[in-house]
């Protein structure tokens, strides 16, 4: 086989240093050449970006700000921007060089290419260097100054407790409906909402009109006019009222609005809340929903509240085979809680004293929606109206044979409540503490942070609201329940004033007053949170794109 030799490569010596290099235009090597040329010449080697501190924004030149992770590709953009003479080179790379977080700069990599002579191209990788100036964008310092806002929306419900904001903050947060929001102030009776323009305040008011009854009322308010230009700066404010009826509420519907709701019973308890009302008759399963408008024709209050409901025992239960969704019609015989118990309990629990007065070991006979769940010895809560006066026209116009002497409204689970037990679930707030990073807080809510004598009353109306989450299984479909860590902060509900014991973290239990039996046993229905109804809390976590590639 022949040998045939390669071409000879014919080599130079370079013009400065003499090293042999393949020949080029320049006859030069490529240190020489870079010595001669510098194709980063026009570009800066330092520069700032501008951050906001109270929105966590990045300036974006040349006004608009931007939410920008660290080291992210919203963040590399922003501070490409910021140089100038990159449309002069070709830009081939970018990335950024870690630093402290503390330290207020910004390292970035970059690797450009320039024809520097004919057919020659020259690449080079430098350093820059960004200085973060903090600072206030546009937004931030309205917020900052006095009677900056543009337009208010006042909610208001005239209740005793704060069960309805609660909840109402979850839909919020679940819908996304706080983004526009620039401020947020807890008053007597609800909650104000301020915005930087009309048409988020308007946003706002359609959105509460699609979740929760409201009837609402605008105004405004001339700040300022130029009549030369015919232009008038002026101020909004939206009122929006709440129907002060909540769900587990009893209610008298007047006779006339009850013969055209098909003639339902009047005494009726409310089943759920929507964007109107849907109010149960349980004695037959009737059930009629009212409008915003229709109630606001005719507004009428709730006789009794969740605060009123007493507990009973469930001695017998038979089913009469009639059903309607979930609910299944059963007569039922029922006492009161602790009826039959051999000792007395020296104890004041501040109940009524039903002893004195014949009632503790009567067994009351009654009909109930609730024959799919209830079983003989579980313990349900409802309204005791034999012992019952309440102030209304609409009441004392029914019959008293139409009066049952017992409304069951709900079963409970006394046995688990008198169990310390952590939840493993978390609410997020749209109130956020000193400190907190993200768009919601993990703190207990906006409702109650405004302290005072009534503290301790929003306290228990929290946790009636976590309770009513875990055994509702409709309401926990509605909002957002996040995975609690192992050392979550405390959320802990006020005790009455003899209680004593130790304290409880943020997602505890509250404990009962009087202490449990040892024979007494946990019920097996009690409704558990599975993990898989909970969501992760993004805010607290910083996934790297290497780890998110490995999972993918």
């Amino acid at each position: 086989m022949e040998f045939i030799p390669a071409p000879a490569v014919h080599r130079v010596l370079c013009a400065d240093c003499g090293t042999p290099i393949v020949p080029n235009t320049a006859n030069l090597c490529v240190a020489c050449l870079r010595n001669t040329v510098d194709i980063t010449e026009g570009i800066p080697k330092q520069a700032s970006v501008s951050f906001c501190r109270n929105c966590e924004r990045f300036l974006s030149p040349p006004q608009s700000w931007v939410l920008a992770r660290p080291e992210s590709a919203e963040l590399l953009a922003i501070c490409l921007k910021k140089l100038k003479g990159l449309n002069k080179v070709r830009l081939t790379d970018a990335h950024f060089i870690w630093t402290e977080p503390h330290s207020k700069r910004l390292r970035v990599s970059m690797t450009i290419q320039k024809e520097v002579l004919t057919n020659t191209i020259l690449e080079q990788t430098f350093e820059i260097e960004y200085l973060v100036q903090h600072g206030q964008c546009p937004d931030c310092a309205k917020l900052a100054a006095k009677n900056t806002w543009k337009a208010l929306v006042q909610v208001r419900q005239k209740v005793s407790h704060k069960r309805t904001f609660l909840f109402l903050e979850q839909l919020i947060l679940k819908h996304g409906a706080q983004k526009d929001t620039i401020s947020v102030k807890e008053v007597r009776d609800g909650l104000d909402f301020f915005y930087s323009q009309r048409s988020h305040a308007l946003k706002m008011v359609e959105f509460l009109g699609s979740v929760v009854p409201i009837r609402s009322k605008a105004s405004e308010q001339l700040l300022s006019s130029d009549t030369h230009t015919n232009t008038a700066n002026f101020k909004y404010t939206y009122s929006v009222e709440i129907i002060p009826i909540c769900k587990d509420d009893l209610v008298c519907i007047p006779l006339k609005m009850a013969r055209q709701l098909s003639n339902i019973n009047p005494l009726t308890i409310c089943a759920r809340v929507g964007n109107s009302l849907q109010l149960l008759d349980p004695t037959t399963l009737q059930a009629c929903e009212i409008s915003s408008p229709a109630y606001w024709r005719t507004p009428f209050d709730s006789l009794a509240t969740v605060s009123d409901l007493v507990e009973f025992t469930v001695l017998d239960l038979e089913p009469d085979g009639r059903s309607r969704g979930k609910y299944v019609l059963a007569d039922a015989q029922v006492a009161l809680a602790g009826a039959f118990r051999s000792g007395k309990h020296e104890e004041d629990d501040g109940m009524m004293d039903y002893e004195s007065q014949g009632l503790t070991n009567q067994i009351f006979h009654t009909r109930t929606h609730l024959g799919g769940i209830l079983q003989p010895g579980d313990t349900v809560l409802g309204f005791f109206l034999t012992n019952a006066n309440y102030n209304s026209d609409e009441f004392a116009q029914l019959k008293s044979d139409r009066i049952p002497d017992i409304i069951l409204v709900k079963k409970t689970y006394p046995n688990r409540r008198k169990k310390n037990r952590t939840r493993n679930w978390k609410l997020r707030s749209i109130g956020k503490e000193a400190g907190e990073e993200g768009e919601t807080g993990g703190g207990r809510g906006v409702v109650g942070r405004m302290g005072g004598r009534d503290q301790k009353k929003v306290e228990e109306d929290y946790e009636l609201f976590l309770r009513e989450i875990e055994e509702d299984e409709e309401m926990r479909g509605a909002v957002n329940l996040y995975k609690a860590a192992d050392n979550a902060p405390a959320m802990q509900v006020d005790k009455p004033a003899k209680a004593k014991g130790k304290k409880q973290n943020q997602y505890s239990m509250d404990v009962d007053e009087a202490p449990a039996p040892a024979q007494e046993e946990e019920e097996a229905d009690f409704p558990e949170i599975k993990l898989d109804e909970l969501l992760e809390d993004f805010d607290e976590m910083n996934l790297r794109e290497d780890e998110v590639e490995q999972e993918v």
